[in-house]
């Protein structure tokens, strides 16, 4: 196995998905630019202490990422040549252990998704599963047995070269604040064998559940399980504490996890609502969770600070970006209200950030009568009293930068893009 791992096939792919991530670069500095001179250079000597053994992966560089409830995500950063060689590795040995996932996984794997796994959860609910088992798991990938998930990976990989390097990997330190840290547990996340190592993992999980015969979603270290009664959610939760406690060695957040009706459960970013459509009495539809709302809209307030250094057409460009994304994620959900709400808030804030860009008031006066403004209201807005928020959200803004305007420089508004989304869209086939 090792040795089609080092093929020069097999790491120029590497390469170039590593180099296509444009990740940041480790302790060494090194960006991934560097690996195509890495490659014409240094590839002989990198792959003979591989194959020897010799080869010591460099310590992870730890970076703390806020979250948005305060606290903050430490992310392992391995240097881009351990990244190269995860790639390699990983490119050779998922398909090893992809056959043998569940059909109830969907976080990390070809041509599953996000959506996938939010449809199965509703179609659970509205099959009457509707107490769900919504479990946390407590900072999965640092908890991670290493002894155990080493001994799943030799149930595939005979390979003692490559088990080697594996482990080499799992027990490389950290570099946190300029301190290195030594490891005996845990996965670090921001390297390109995580998200298989912790499916690896937690497979053992998804084997548990269906062998009790459960309806279940999981995506990554996220996942909820669907009973029709309280009583046995609360015993097969109990049942499940217990597995992941003296089988898998990880810990639940009792604070976070809990038996949930679905108006009181999210879903990977969705909520769930009753439909009251006729015909359909006890089923529920897809709406955007209000953290997802919070979170988009922090986005776009940054966006469209008037602070924020950047010209209109980069904000516009950066913009679309986002709200496209969003668009294209939340696709599923019954939204069209509160796009529009939000389209009429972010276009006042487009607004206010044109009317700081004018500055002084001679300058808000000739652009006023440019857009088509009388000179004397022109003149008497121009040097108004009025905060700019206050007179972003007025007629004399709303009529003379109108949405038309916005439109010619480049502004979509989320709601036409939802609209133009909606009725082409195309999941996978449902699983």
């Amino acid at each position: 196995m090792i040795e089609q791992i080092l093929t020069r096939k097999n790491l120029l792919q590497a390469m170039y998905k590593v180099q296509k991530n444009h990740g940041s670069a480790g302790v060494d500095h090194m960006p991934a630019t560097k690996l195509s001179e890495l490659m014409s250079i240094d590839k002989e000597e990198l792959t003979a202490k591989v194959r020897s053994g010799a080869y010591l992966p460099q310590a992870i560089l730890g970076v703390e990422i806020p979250k948005g409830n305060g606290k903050s995500r430490l992310l392992g950063i391995p240097t881009v040549t351990d990244r190269l060689l995860q790639q390699a590795v990983l490119q050779v040995i998922n398909a090893r252990f992809e056959f043998e996932f569940s059909e109830s996984s969907f976080g990390f794997r070809p041509k599953r998704s996000v959506q996938q796994a939010v449809l199965k959860a509703q179609r659970y609910i509205n099959e009457g599963f509707q107490n769900i088992i919504d479990i946390d798991l407590q900072t999965f990938f640092d908890e991670v047995d290493h002894c155990y998930l080493l001994q799943l990976l030799h149930r595939k990989i005979k390979c003692r070269a490559t088990l080697r390097l594996i482990r080499k990997w799992l027990r490389a330190p950290i570099q946190i604040k300029g301190k290195l840290v030594k490891r005996r547990k845990g996965v670090p996340q921001g390297s390109p064998l995580s998200p298989l190592l912790s499916n690896i993992m937690l497979n053992e999980l998804d084997r548990e559940l269906e062998r009790q015969g459960l309806r279940f979603v999981r995506y990554a270290d996220d996942f909820s399980i669907y009973v029709k009664t309280k009583a046995t959610a609360r015993k097969v939760g109990n049942n499940i504490f217990k597995f992941l406690k003296n089988k898998l060695k990880l810990t639940i957040n009792r604070g976070k996890s809990g038996i949930r009706r679905p108006v009181h459960f999210t879903c990977l970013g969705f909520g769930f609502v009753p439909t009251y459509q006729k015909g359909e009495r006890g089923k529920y539809q897809l709406v955007v969770s209000e953290k997802s709302w919070k979170k988009l809209k922090q986005k776009l307030k940054v966006l469209t600070r008037k602070t924020t250094p950047m010209s209109f057409d980069e904000r516009i460009e950066k913009l679309n970006e986002v709200q496209l994304g969003w668009v294209n994620a939340f696709r599923m959900a019954s939204i069209q209200n509160k796009l529009s709400e939000l389209d009429g808030w972010l276009r006042n804030r487009l607004r206010y950030c044109i009317w700081h860009h004018w500055k002084k008031p001679e300058r808000k006066r000739k652009n006023l009568i440019r857009l088509g403004i009388e000179q004397g209201q022109a003149y008497a807005w121009s040097r108004s009293r009025m905060g700019g928020w206050a007179i972003a959200q007025s007629p004399i803004l709303g009529t003379t930068i109108s949405i038309e305007r916005l439109k010619k420089r480049g502004y979509v508004s989320m709601l036409e893009l939802y609209k133009q989304i909606k009725p082409n869209t195309v999941l996978f086939p449902m699983i």
